[in-house]
């Protein structure tokens, strides 16, 4: 009786980790998404930043030698 006990008890040990490696998972899954996001805006801002710049300096025909 006490093996079966035992095989049960390490099975439920089993599942109960791998549970919580699951939901660190998730959060860190989320939090590069988060990342990502952010630094999507941060490059289309820089960008529409460099068009703005671009369009300005071929307004004035300045070249840039």
């Amino acid at each position: 009786m006490f093996w079966p006990m035992l095989a049960v008890a390490v099975g439920f040990l089993s599942i109960a980790v791998l549970g919580v490696l699951a939901i660190r998972v998730a959060l860190e899954a989320r939090r590069l998404g988060d990342q990502v996001a952010t630094t999507t805006q941060r490059v289309e801002r820089a960008a529409q930043d460099l068009e703005r710049s671009a369009a300005g300096l071929a307004r004035s025909g300045e070249s840039l030698r």
